[in-house]
């Protein structure tokens, strides 16, 4: 298999590397921009790993993000930078509270809350990660997707196979379009296409975990974000539980607990290879049939 770590797929990580590297307007004010190219909207995990950024920048160093949540509420537009405003609710003797406003074209299109803490021992436990077949054993997303592109509807080719800031190895690897049903669980082997300063890791991983959770509540209907179908991420929740690495593969394992009302709720557990918990997610859904 080739190794998507060089060449096109590393730089597709530098370049969301820029993404997060904020410009700062004024204090407690940063801009944002948006990958070149992109002509619908702006991509949830990006805002919320910006967002992530803009508000552990006024935070003390020595804190970390333990907790996020936040609501998706416009489309971003990708034509215009994103002004991330940020308040400073709270700077306390062990934690610290950020919430943080996106704005474009003078409305609100995305809000977070974060809470930072300074590192302290306690009680410890996790889950254990799922039996699954480690990444050697499975083939990557979008060199399947490559090899077979002219079974790809026409539309989506390109978007289909372009360069990634993560290769992807899914225990089960569906058709982009429709699917057999099946249960709403998913596994997906996931690493960088290139290195990672640590100072952008827990902001990267919250980029990567609002790229397939959704999908997970269409499991059951055989269908994928790509069906006839109008989908969206509403809010986002993620909890960072431990330190960690981009420098091995992490097994996202995700389920869907439920679909009612047009949305889906989706849970996602993140893990290293050796089977520490590091973070959790949890995500609902707009999955509007048209």
């Amino acid at each position: 298999m080739t190794d998507w770590r060089t060449g096109d797929g590393k730089k597709a990580m530098a370049d969301a590397l820029a993404l997060l590297d904020l410009e700062t307007i004024e204090e407690d004010i940063f801009r944002g921009t948006s990958p070149e190219g992109r002509v619908q909207r702006v991509f949830g995990g990006q805002v919320l790993g910006q967002a992530l950024v803009a508000a552990t920048r006024t935070v003390e160093s020595s804190r970390i993000c333990h907790s996020l949540h936040a609501y998706f509420l416009r489309p971003g537009d990708p034509r215009v930078p994103i002004l991330y405003e940020v308040d400073r609710s709270r700077d306390g003797h062990s934690f610290t509270a950020r919430r943080v406003v996106a704005i474009q074209h003078g409305k609100q299109i995305f809000n977070l809350a974060a809470s930072y803490q300074t590192p302290e021992p306690g009680y410890e436990h996790q889950l254990q990660m799922p039996d699954v077949p480690p990444p050697e054993q499975l083939e990557d997303e979008t060199e399947a997707r490559r090899r077979h592109a002219d079974l790809l509807p026409e539309s989506l080719r390109d978007w289909l196979t372009r360069a990634r800031p993560f290769e992807a190895r899914p225990v089960i690897l569906d058709p982009a379009g429709d699917r057999p049903p099946r249960p709403p669980y998913d596994n997906v082997w996931f690493r960088a296409n290139g290195p990672v300063p640590e100072v952008f890791s827990q902001a990267l991983l919250a980029y990567a975990s609002d790229a397939t959770l959704l999908s997970t509540s269409l499991l059951p209907h055989g269908k994928t974000i790509f069906s006839n179908l109008q989908v969206a991420s509403l809010d986002h929740a993620m909890w960072f539980h431990r330190p960690f690495r981009f420098d091995d593969w992490l097994l996202f394992a995700q389920d869907s607990p439920s679909a009612s009302g047009a949305r889906g709720f989706n849970r996602g557990a993140i893990f290293t290879r050796d089977g520490t918990l590091i973070a959790s997610v949890a995500q609902e859904g707009l999955i509007r049939p048209r």
